[in-house]
């Protein structure tokens, strides 16, 4: 009998110690889960049922992410009060983002960021004609890139932070670029306020990539007020002048005694209406900057003293893209009332240089079979007292 009651006696304190564990774990699975919610956001046109997927860290910062164009439609960030609103212009309404997103407001860019001349480009000896969507140009990897592409979203159950993984493969031809390229993109949001953008791509044929994001920022949390006021500095002495159609040029100019240099911050208002030849042809900033150092390091801050808002950029890419909202026209609504007007956001798209497959002399952007694109991006939010 004592036997018996002794196993007895065993066994339940063994069910009841891993019973426990058992839900301690469950505990802390879904913790975890609970600092990414997922829910319906819309139907495209083309019948695809769209997700909303909502990271949360510890301080109440939220970041939200669907599937379509791996578009980020809301991002907060605190004021010197502690209010977080949201600092990212989009639409008021899915299908501003399902039917044609003129602005490409949120989204993910590939399979090249920016613009290539001609919409054509040369590799290993073959020309290839791509989507011609911007004059001459293509621009953005065409009239369907990566921003109207359904993305595969996975939540990452054992990430540090909440963190989504999204991948999406692109044909052999898409769009006119060459090989097959299956493209990974992570967005995790830190309890540091900052979200990390990783990108990984891979061909089985030699191709062109150039992946970005293209959220537009307005730190002031009114969509409808404009962005000259926020201060900015850019960690780069020269950037790249431009032709009629916005491709560079191939000079390098320094940017000190020009309207250009950010490498003391200032009001991105001050010298905009400058009389200069490029501010006229880009209506404004829309230039690509050639960053200082390498590896992934700060290269950009913008300040607004009104909220007391402070975003941080980190990349390890040799360009950064900004542009000051100058093709925003008013024509829909912003989040906040009002419209998306003239210079209501601005854009710090991290990459390489545009056009640069036709470019001998700036880096390459060219992917071979068996090897792995890999960038990081960072965007980091603070406060200034």
């Amino acid at each position: 009998m004592k036997k018996t009651t002794y196993n007895g006696i065993f066994i339940l304190l063994f069910l009841i110690i891993f019973g426990c564990r058992k839900e301690n774990n469950k505990q802390d699975i879904s913790g975890k889960m609970e600092n990414v919610q997922t829910s319906d956001y819309g139907v495209t046109p083309k019948g695809d049922s769209i997700k909303k997927y909502t990271l949360t860290n510890k301080n109440g910062m939220k970041v939200e992410v669907i599937n379509f164009g791996g578009i980020i439609t809301s991002l907060t960030a605190p004021d010197r009060n502690g209010k977080y609103e949201d600092v990212v212009l989009g639409f008021t309404k899915p299908e501003g983002y399902f039917e044609g997103n003129p602005y490409y407001f949120g989204a993910l860019i590939g399979r090249y960021g920016n613009r290539i001349a001609n919409a054509k480009f040369t590799l290993d000896g073959k020309t290839y004609e791509i989507n011609k969507n911007d004059g001459p140009n293509s621009l953005h990897g065409g009239k369907e890139g990566f921003h109207t592409r359904f993305w595969n979203i996975e939540v990452v159950k054992d990430a540090k932070y909440p963190t989504l993984k999204l991948s999406y493969t692109s044909a052999d031809g898409e769009e006119g670029y060459p090989g097959k390229l299956t493209t990974t993109v992570f967005y995790t949001l830190t309890d540091d306020n900052a979200l990390e953008i990783s990108y990984e791509a891979e061909t089985d044929k030699p191709t062109v990539v150039n992946l970005t994001q293209h959220s537009y920022f307005n730190l002031s949390g009114n969509f409808s007020k404009t962005i000259t006021d926020h201060e900015l500095q850019i960690n780069a002495d020269h950037f790249l002048p431009v032709n009629e159609t916005l491709i560079p040029t191939g000079e390098q100019k320094a940017v000190k005694g020009t309207p250009f240099d950010f490498t003391v911050s200032k009001p991105i208002g001050k010298d905009i209406t400058a009389e200069d030849d490029q501010l006229k042809k880009g209506k404004g900033y829309d230039h690509n900057w050639i960053l200082n150092g390498k590896g992934l390091r700060s290269i950009a801050k913008l300040y607004h003293q009104g909220t007391g808002r402070l975003m941080e950029v980190f990349t390890d890419e040799p360009g950064v893209q900004f542009y000051s909202g100058n093709f925003l026209d008013g024509k829909f609504d912003t989040k906040t009332g009002g419209k998306n007007e003239f210079r209501t956001g601005f854009c710090l798209e991290t990459q390489h240089f545009p056009d640069s497959p036709n470019q001998a002399s700036f880096p390459s952007t060219e992917l071979k079979p068996g090897q792995k694109y890999h960038s990081k991006t960072i965007y980091k939010f603070s406060v200034k007292k």
